[in-house]
């Protein structure tokens, strides 16, 4: 073998082996973001604590309603043929309900995790709620986590479901965290015309700027090749990529209200994303409130009265649109 040939058989290997290397990396990414453990129902008890740590009492208001028959189970068959289960409640005082949300839960938790806005929503505002698990969460089917993108599929169902049993003509769609870039993501979808409003909280403006910034602050690693492969078995394996599944392109097709929420001291979805989205909204009307001192999914709780007020003020001006 002459020195030519041999020097590009070795960097014919070495490329081969870079390829596989970067090729096992990205099915491990892709495993480690969209596969994680414990989920679902062997999650769930975690994320009652955890609802019970952002609201105390939350667990036990919960549990009372379900003893007496006013909060529900329900199930439907989703997109992807899987069962999907969300819990519902009637307002406070049902003859004079203001309107009906859907309180959509972030990466990794389920229904129960977010009570405090379903009380918010219920026992504040007098709205009937409906509040979901997402695909491969809570008591719902599903073979990985969506990142909202086909999850938007699923809420728009659900708000269909919900409509049904309220008939309200007016109803607000609530995501914190990767339940606000579905929320988003939903936002830019055809919608019957009483969903009328959208608030996001902490969402990211796609999964692919999510997954570069963690990638950066939990290894230390640059997009390419890791994502980049990460990405490309997330599409032959589940039919999507990061970088469609985008907030800022579906917010872009987005005419109806929606209420921007970040702390400005994420740094897991970085508080730039709030500009990214809110900028991306060229269309209808808009609101943008910053938490100060908030970190991630933390506004709530830094700040409760601000919150449920910039929350409640948003609501009654959309109704006015």
């Amino acid at each position: 073998m002459t020195l030519k040939r041999f020097i590009n058989f070795a960097a014919a290997v070495l490329i081969g082996l870079s390829c596989l290397n970067s090729c096992l990396v990205g099915k491990y990414m892709c495993n480690y973001a969209l596969l994680p453990t414990p989920h679902g129902v062997d999650d769930i008890e975690r994320t009652r604590h955890k609802a019970d740590s952002l609201l105390p009492g939350s667990t036990q208001w919960y549990d009372g309603l379900k003893a007496q028959g006013i909060l529900k189970d329900t199930t439907i068959t989703g997109e992807r043929n899987l069962k999907l289960h969300a819990c519902y409640v009637p307002a406070a005082d049902p003859a004079k309900a203001q309107g009906t949300a859907i309180v959509v839960h972030g990466y990794g938790d389920n229904h129960y995790v977010f009570l405090y806005l379903v009380r918010m929503y219920r026992d504040e505002f007098n709205y009937n709620v409906l509040f979901p698990d997402l695909q491969y969460h809570g008591y719902s089917e599903g073979d990985h986590i969506q990142m909202g993108w086909n999850d938007r599929l699923d809420v728009k169902r659900w708000t269909e479901v919900a409509h049904n049993i309220w008939k309200d003509d007016f109803m607000v769609v609530h995501g914190v965290s990767m339940g606000a870039a579905t929320t988003m993501m939903l936002s830019g979808e055809e919608l019957p015309g009483y969903v009328r409003a959208f608030v996001e909280d902490c969402g990211y403006s796609s999964v692919w700027d999510q997954l570069k910034s963690n990638l950066k602050q939990s290894f230390h690693l640059p997009p390419f090749p890791v994502l980049t492969s990460a990405n490309i078995v997330c599409k032959n394996r589940y039919g999507w990529s990061f970088k469609e599944a985008s907030s800022v392109k579906q917010l872009a097709k987005c005419d109806r209200p929606m209420l921007f929420i970040h702390g400005d001291a994420d740094d897991f979805v970085p508080f730039s994303h709030l500009k990214k989205n809110y900028d991306a909204k060229v269309n209808g009307y808009k609101e943008m409130w910053v938490a100060e001192g908030a970190v991630h999914a933390n506004s709530y709780a830094k700040d409760t009265k601000g919150y449920t007020e910039h929350v409640r003020a948003f609501l009654a001006k959309a109704k006015t649109l």
